[in-house]
């Protein structure tokens, strides 16, 4: 059967994601290795934005797009070229961090003034959780300090009835993985409101109340999985809800795998739109841990994630002329970011490239490229039953 699109090979598939991820990392990465991230990066906003957003923008820029280039950074620096490359960007994170949380350097981040800094801190503290050996053992003392001293800071701001619950569980799951003690209740209380809040097949209420956007990929089923591995390996009995927290994300992410179309077009529905491909973390994340579901196949996830990178990034003014992310969707939109959403936000798109974290030989990369499930149905294909689970 022969498919509409060219298929590339997993090697060069691989080298597509790690050029388009470094395109997105330098500007931030660069200019806060050097204290200059706050004298350099743009902060464009909507015409109705709330207020305070440089004060908050620059810590959304580094938290989220460290969550998503952390797995990539953990494999360390090697002698291949790939290796190389990631020891520079190693590197420039450490930097990013020292610097992020020097409260006597010009970048030093806001962590405790108006309610985004929590969102933020818990992005940032799940960077360090996705990469421990790279990006936290071998940071100096002062600057674990630091960092334990920023993230305590951010308890200052109340979370709201939402999704939100899991950035206090997020900050706590790192102070107890890197401090050895936490806030306990602020780890129990996320967890419980959202068994609470399981709608079925697979989803979550962002609170009581269903919302059709792609929160459960932006927070809600990763968080939910990245501070249950913390308690699961810290033996702490919360941590037993780690099983079902990974069958419910599994079937998340089958249909998100299903919600790609054969071009790499999806579905632009809810909030948050402007964080573009970071719609796809939850999948991305399913795949790194190589728990897919069966009938998934990690080639046909690759082909598929690879799909939607590259219908965005062929929108020519995704990027200022400098090299940031621009408001919108496909390209310069600014009419679809919300009032909360300023340049730093952007950064959330960095998600998607979870699935760096597999090594080169991995079958998510080494497999032959498979048809992913729109591809395949809408060429012919076998249109394989889906079913809910509970």
């Amino acid at each position: 059967m022969v498919f509409s699109q060219e298929t590339q090979n997993g090697s060069e598939s691989r080298e597509y994601y790690v050029n388009t991820l470094t395109k997105i990392a330098d500007p931030v990465l660069v200019a806060l290795s050097e204290n200059k991230l706050k004298a350099t990066m743009p902060v464009e906003k909507t015409k109705d934005h709330y207020g305070g957003r440089e004060e908050v923008t620059y810590l959304e820029a580094f938290g989220r797009l460290l969550s998503g280039m952390a797995p990539w950074l953990e494999l360390g620096p090697d002698e291949t070229p790939e290796g190389q490359l990631r020891e520079k960007y190693i590197f420039l994170a450490r930097k990013a961090i020292h610097n992020a949380t020097d409260p006597e350097g010009p970048d030093f981040m806001n962590f405790t003034k108006h309610g985004q800094p929590l969102v933020d801190a818990a992005f940032f503290a799940q960077g360090l959780l996705r990469a421990p050996e790279q990006l936290w053992e071998p940071l100096s003392a002062e600057t674990k300090a630091n960092v334990i001293a920023a993230l305590k800071s951010s308890r200052v701001i109340s979370p709201y009835y939402s999704n939100w619950l899991l950035f206090t569980g997020m900050v706590e799951a790192a102070l107890l993985k890197f401090d050895g003690e936490a806030d306990m209740v602020r780890l129990a209380y996320p967890l419980n409101k959202h068994k609470e809040w399981y709608l079925g097949d697979g989803m979550y209420g962002d609170g009581p109340e269903f919302h059709w956007d792609y929160y459960n990929s932006f927070v809600i089923q990763p968080m939910l999985l990245d501070i249950t591995k913390v308690l699961k390996e810290k033996e702490v009995n919360m941590g037993r809800d780690f099983d079902l927290f990974l069958e419910r994300a599994q079937r998340y992410a089958a249909i998100q795998e299903r919600l790609i179309g054969p071009d790499g077009t999806y579905p632009i529905i809810g909030r948050s739109m402007a964080y573009r491909f970071g719609a796809f973390q939850s999948l991305s994340q399913i795949a790194l841990w190589q728990q897919l579901p069966e009938k998934v196949k990690p080639s046909q996830v690759r082909g598929a994630l690879e799909a939607v990178i590259r219908k965005h990034m062929e929108a020519a003014d995704m990027f200022d002329e400098d090299g940031w992310l621009t408001l919108g969707f496909y390209g310069h939109q600014p009419e679809v970011a919300e009032p909360y959403i300023s340049t730093g936000s952007l950064y959330l798109c960095a998600e998607v490239f979870l699935v760096l974290g597999l090594p080169a030989g991995a079958p998510f990369w080494s497999d032959a490229e498979e048809p992913w499930t729109q591809k395949r149905i809408w060429s012919g294909g076998d249109a394989k039953r889906d079913k809910a689970t509970k």
